[in-house]
């Protein structure tokens, strides 16, 4: 055992400084198992693969070893709202534990500062939609005045996808880099110099697949220098990837860009005339494309789009659009920094439209797959690499650095080979630390039985009646999570009348739905696939999990289905080796969301019946953690009627 992980094991031991320091903090063999790896991939600049169930304390157990060790570390995590609790509350916890006085750094992605450019070109324009944007709006102003790091999380009430995110932060196309100016006051630029000169920083899965995909967001290089990387949500990454080393094109950047283009008019005398009628011909060939594509299906392969004459046209009026706008822009190139930017936004666009839609036909071995998706209003049209293990392996090894990916779901049946091969690792290191809860007395796995086929037309029917018992013996208190919107919807409909709080998603933005869960103590919440992970809800709020199907990739996914064919290709099993493994991960996630603390207590009901059908449904409850499990509705019925009894046993005691 090497110094690092013998110190590792200490901090967090009994006695250990950890458990001197951190008042709830309590020693769990796993965890410091964990820790030893983890500085054993450290000090060997190794590859690890770690699974961390539930309640293991995965978070302390690779900062111990980050901080001790000495070495620059990049820490990623899955998302925003990960990345500031670390950040603000796990890291300063550790490192005030431990007594070491490192510099550490928080650096999100340009889309999470505000940019002093874009708000005082805000200023002044009329197009808040209503009296609550321009209340917002103001706040913003009023902020940007007085905040020092310029993290619009700070901003406290501004939801999520609040339509003035775009007009007060800047993307790669839009910053004006040095010549902005700004550039002395930029948030962005602090945030970089801020990470260049710690020896922890912490990342989103984002920013890291930009800064690899050399698409750096105006930072430059953050990652040479690094000498350990602590990919945390590490099952996440790979699709992740194939968004970063593929290119996309979307019609909210184009509508962005032709009112980017209007804005810089205000400051040049003569240029409205010239710049109007074409930044005005690009939104209306955006929005007449996207009307174009109704005809299509949500989601499918560029081909599906080639096969209308009224697409086609659409697209060729685009890029036509974009080519003049391009050209009216060139002469006001140097009147000002802004056009000049926006001239080379619309090149650039330009030719990605052109490789989308120009390219000649890719044949069946192509690496790479374009297909195109539909909002409500926009599109998006995409090209994605089928396998982005080649480019992170040739980045990894590229690096020289320690390399650990870790997550509460890796492992399907115990084995860690397709992560492996999808994150292009050749025989790493692996560890596989079982979650320390108690899962006989803690929770019960209930397979309601005589269900029909999922794909039956009743299927939802049947399931609500089969999980109303389960929800009048937990008193509600249950997240039911769906395949589809759509069953979603009719679930929903068939639980109106019932005697506790709905919560569905669409309804109302995703962090105002689960605070409205949390408040109500007895609620039943509807979700689909965003929340089976990244939702923790602790305590007697959260006592049962539904999960109507097995998590099988969606049928109309482009690239999914390019990935199975290429499998097939290779020689390989589809179903074996990507459909099986990608859905026991999803299911292990959603089934994570139940037991989140030592104390918590409840049911996981698995409805689908293949899962005792069929002879891969083993698969699936291999991969699970080891609770016990039932078909008898009245096994939940008594096990919620202990819990009961306990609870009314313990209020006796205390009085």
């Amino acid at each position: 055992m090497s110094a690092l992980s013998e110190r590792s094991r200490d901090a967090l031991a009994e006695g250990g400084a950890l458990a001197e320091a951190i008042p709830a903090f309590a020693p769990r063999p796993g965890q410091q198992r964990l820790a030893e790896a983890v500085a054993e991939a450290f000090e060997a600049r190794a590859n690890l693969l770690a699974e961390a169930g539930t309640g293991t304390g995965k978070t302390y157990a690779y900062l111990v070893p980050a901080l001790l060790s000495g070495l620059k570390t990049i820490v990623s995590t899955g998302t925003r709202a990960l990345q500031d609790q670390l950040y603000h509350r796990d890291l300063p916890r550790v490192r005030d534990a431990l007594g070491v006085g490192l510099k550490t750094a928080l650096l999100k992605g340009r889309a999470n500062y505000l940019c002093l450019y874009r708000v005082e070109q805000a200023k002044g324009e009329a197009r808040f939609g209503d009296r609550e944007q321009v209340s917002h709006f103001q706040r913003i102003v009023a902020w940007a005045g007085r905040t020092r790091m310029g993290d619009m999380a700070e901003l406290e009430g501004l939801p999520e996808d609040s339509p003035l995110l775009p007009m007060v932060t800047s993307t790669t196309d839009n910053c004006l880099g040095s010549e902005c100016p700004f550039w002395n006051e930029c948030f962005v630029v602090q945030a970089r110099q801020r990470a260049q000169g710690a020896d922890l920083v912490v990342v989103n899965h984002h920013l890291l697949l930009a800064d690899l995909a050399l698409k750096q967001e105006g930072f430059g290089e953050i990652l040479p220098g690094a000498q350990a990387f602590v990919v945390d949500e590490a099952h996440q990454l790979p699709e992740l990837a194939a968004q970063f080393f593929g290119e996309g094109l979307g019609s909210r950047p184009l509508v962005e860009l032709a009112r980017d283009t209007m804005r810089e008019c205000k400051d040049v005398a003569g240029a409205l005339a010239t710049v109007q009628p074409h930044a005005q011909r690009l939104e209306h060939a955006t929005r007449a494309l996207r009307v174009a594509m109704d005809v299509l299906p949500v989601r499918a392969t560029r081909e599906r789009a080639r096969h209308h004459r009224d697409v086609a046209d659409a697209f060729e009026a685009l890029g036509l659009a974009l080519a003049q706008l391009a050209d009216a822009l060139s002469p006001l190139r140097e009147t000002s920094p802004g056009f000049d930017a926006c001239h080379a936004r619309a090149i650039d666009m330009a030719a990605r439209l052109a490789r989308w839609t120009e390219e000649e036909e890719a044949d069946a071995c192509s690496p790479d797959v374009l297909w195109y998706e539909l909002t409500a209003r926009g599109f998006r049209l995409q090209r994605t690499p089928l396998d982005v293990s080649g480019p992170l392996r040739e980045h990894r090894e590229k690096s020289r650095a320690a390399w650990v990916f870790t997550s509460a779901t890796l492992a399907v049946a115990g084995g860690f080979d397709h992560i492996a091969r999808r994150l292009g690792l050749d025989a790493p290191m692996t560890v596989l630390e079982p979650s320390p809860f108690d899962w006989n007395q803690q929770a019960l796995c209930y397979m309601p039985p005589r269900l029909p086929e999922p794909m039956s037309r009743g299927y939802t029917a049947a399931l609500v009646d089969a999980v109303m018992p389960v929800l009048e013996a937990s008193g509600g208190r249950a997240f039911l999570l769906f395949a589809s919107h759509r069953a979603l919807r009719e679930a929903a409909a068939a639980l109106r009348g019932a005697p506790w709080p709905l919560f569905v998603q669409g309804e109302m933005p995703r962090a105002q739905l689960l605070q409205r869960f949390r408040e109500s103590g007895n609620g039943i919440l509807l979700g689909a696939a965003s929340f089976r992970e990244g939702v923790d809800v602790a305590g007697d709020t959260l006592s049962v999990v539904v999960i109507d199907k097995l998590p099988f990739a969606a049928p109309d996914d482009p690239v999914f289905e390019a990935r199975l064919q290429a499998v097939r290709r290779a020689g390989g099993n589809p179903f074996r080796d990507e459909q099986l493994p990608q859905a026991v991960i999803a299911l292990k996630q959603g089934a994570g969301r139940l037991i989140r603390t030592e104390t918590d207590r409840g049911v996981l009901v698995l409805c689908d019946p293949r899962l005792v059908g069929k002879s891969y449904g083993r698969v699936f409850l291999e991969s699970l953690p080891p609770l016990p499990s039932t078909r008898d509705v009245a096994d939940v019925e008594d096990f919620f009627a202990e819990a009961c009894s306990a609870s009314v046993s313990a209020t006796l005691l205390r009085r």
